[in-house]
C-alpha cells in the first residue's frame, strides 16, 4: 500500500491489481512476452493443416509437413473479462485504453476531436495525494483541480463523493425492497428469497464472484452501480444534455485508488451503443497521478487553490467538502440505519459491532422486543467466498 501511495511501483506491474483477482491461480499471469493461457481460436490458413502448440508458440503444420509460425492471437480487455478461464489475463497487458499514455494521446487530439474533458476524483485518491504531500484534504482537492485543469486539460473536475451518496441512497432502497420480498411478500405470494444481499463497489470482488461462483451467487449481488459508474451516467447523460452535447463528445476520466476500477470501466454493461462510448472512458489510479506530477516536474504544494466545480461536488454552505462516513464506502452503516427506521421504526444513531466467527468478520444486529430482526455482516471482501 505504501508503494502505491508514494507512487513507487515494483516488479513487472502486476502487483498493481488487487490480490483477490489472483486467488484462483497465482501462476496464471501473463506479460507481453507470454501467450495467454486460454487463447482465442486461431483461423487456419489451410483447411488440411493442423495447429500444433510448442514451447515457443503456435505452428501450422500443412499436409506436406511444412511448419509455419502463427502470429499470437490478439484479444482485448473485454474478451478477457468474458472468458471463463483466467481472470488475470487482462491485468498487465490489455488495459492500454486505461493508462496515462492513452490519456495524453487523447488530450493531444482534444481540439481536433472537439471533446470536453471531465475528470471525476475519488475521495480515496484525494486522501492519498493529500497524505503524499502532507496537505489537508480540502487544500489537496483544490490544488488537484488546478493541476487537472492546467496540466491535464480538464474542463471540469467533479467529486465522486457526490455519486457515492447517490449510490448509497439507491442501495439502501434495494436492501429494504429485498427484505420485504423475502420476509413479507414471500409469505403471501411464495416468491423466492432475495437475501442475503452482497454489497460491494469493488470490481475485483465482483469479477472474482462471477468467475468462481457464477449464477449461484449473482442473484444475491446488489444491482446498484458503484460511485464510479453512477458518476459515469451523470456525466455522459445528464451533464452532456446540460451542455447540449452528445455523450461521445465528452471524454470522462475517473481518478480511483485501485487498478481494478479499470476493469470495471471496460465492462460492456457500461457501454452506450447509441453513441458508441463508455460511461467512463479512462481510469487513472492514484499512483499514476503522482507519477504524472513527478514526470511533469510540477511543484504541487505551490499550486494555487482553484474554486470547486460545484455541480457534482458535495460542498456545504461554508464551502467545505462533505460526504457519508463509514468503512467500505459506508454501505453497512447507511443500509442498517435506513432499514432499522423503514422496516422497524427504530432510530439508530450509533452502531455497535461485534466480532463474528473470526477476526475477518464484524457484524451488527437489530433487536426489537428481544428478538433479532436483522443482521448485517462486514467481512473482509474475498473471505466471504470461503464460507459461501
Amino acid at each position: 500500500y505504501q508503494r502505491r501511495v508514494r507512487g513507487i511501483s515494483s516488479g513487472n506491474g502486476m502487483d498493481k491489481f488487487s490480490g483477490g483477482l489472483r486467488l484462483t491461480g497465482l501462476d496464471d499471469f501473463i506479460t507481453p512476452g507470454q501467450a495467454c493461457i486460454k487463447p482465442v481460436s486461431i483461423p487456419k490458413k489451410n483447411t488440411l493443416a493442423k495447429i500444433q502448440l510448442e514451447d515457443d508458440g503456435y505452428f501450422e503444420i500443412t499436409a506436406d509437413h511444412k511448419k509455419e509460425r502463427l502470429e499470437p492471437a490478439k484479444i482485448n480487455l473485454n474478451d478477457c473479462l468474458a472468458c471463463s478461464g483466467c481472470i488475470t489475463s487482462a491485468e498487465s497487458v490489455l488495459i492500454t485504453a486505461q493508462s496515462k499514455e492513452e490519456y495524453f494521446t487523447r488530450l493531444a487530439n482534444k481540439t481536433t476531436e472537439n471533446k470536453i474533458f471531465v475528470i471525476s476524483l475519488s475521495p480515496q485518491s484525494r486522501a492519498s495525494v493529500a497524505a503524499h504531500f502532507n496537505l489537508n484534504i480540502y487544500s489537496a482537492h483544490r490544488k488537484l483541480i488546478t493541476f487537472f485543469k492546467k496540466h491535464l486539460g480538464a474542463d471540469y473536475v467533479f467529486d465522486t463523493t457526490f455519486s457515492r451518496d447517490l449510490s448509497l441512497l439507491e442501495i439502501r432502497e434495494e436492501f429494504v425492497s429485498r427484505y420485504r420480498k423475502t420476509y413479507i411478500e414471500q409469505e403471501v405470494a411464495g416468491t423466492e428469497s432475495h437475501l442475503p444481499m452482497l454489497a460491494s463497489a469493488c470490481p475485483g470482488w465482483i469479477c472474482y464472484a462471477e468467475k468462481t461462483h457464477g449464477e449461484f451467487v449473482l442473484p444475491y449481488i446488489s444491482t446498484t452501480r458503484s460511485p464510479q459508474q453512477v458518476m459515469g451516467s451523470l456525466v455522459k447523460v445528464y451533464f452532456a444534455n446540460k451542455l447540449n452535447k452528445k455523450a461521445n463528445e465528452i471524454y470522462h476520466t475517473a481518478v480511483m485508488p485501485c487498478y481494478d476500477k479499470k476493469l470495471e470501466a471496460s465492462r460492456e454493461d457500461f457501454y452506450q451503443e447509441i453513441f458508441e462510448t463508455r460511461d467512463v472512458d479512462c481510469v487513472l489510479a492514484s499512483n499514476e497521478i503522482l507519477d504524472v506530477i513527478q514526470e511533469l516536474k510540477v511543484d504541487f504544494v505551490s499550486l494555487e487553490e482553484s474554486p470547486l466545480d460545484t455541480l457534482f461536488t458535495n460542498v456545504d454552505a461554508s464551502g467545505q467538502l462533505f460526504g457519508s462516513v463509514g468503512g467500505s464506502g459506508g454501505y453497512l452503516e447507511v443500509i442498517f440505519k435506513y432499514a432499522a427506521k423503514e422496516l422497524f421504526g427504530k432510530e439508530v444513531t450509533t452502531l455497535e459491532y461485534k466480532t463474528g466467527r473470526n477476526s475477518d468478520f464484524k457484524e451488527v444486529s437489530l433487536e426489537v422486543m428481544g428478538k433479532r430482526c436483522c443482521t448485517l455482516h462486514l467481512p473482509m471482501a474475498f473471505v466471504i467466498f470461503k464460507i459461501w
